[in-house]
């Protein structure tokens, strides 16, 4: 019980901070969405560079989809975090946007 209601304080701070704090919160919930994308994609694809890939994941999320997987950086990482993160990525804007930062073209 005591975790649930500690997730539940840490999920509404963290949507708290992204409207109180305007750009500030934003940052915050992107830096820490962009370690959980990045986690994934380095376990998905070892020895790959992730960078590119995550950057563009997180420029292709909505702002809830980026809370949404910044709380799994506080929580824990699930399924369906992995699966919002893969569904992200199959978007064709994130596509060229992953071709054009690993190849460094602007299409």
């Amino acid at each position: 019980m005591r975790s649930l209601i500690t997730l539940g304080v840490a999920s509404t701070l963290l949507a708290g901070c992204m409207q109180d704090l305007g750009p500030a919160g934003d940052m915050l919930a992107r830096d820490a969405a962009k370690g959980v994308v990045n986690s994934a994609v380095q376990t998905r694809f070892p020895g790959v560079d992730a960078r590119p890939l995550t950057d563009c994941i997180i420029d292709n999320a909505s702002s809830s989809e980026i809370i949404q997987i910044a709380e799994s950086a506080l929580v824990g990482s699930s399924q369906a975090t992995t699966n919002l993160i893969v569904d992200i990525a199959e978007r064709p804007e994130t596509v060229r946007c992953t071709v054009n930062n690993s190849l460094g073209l602007n299409l």
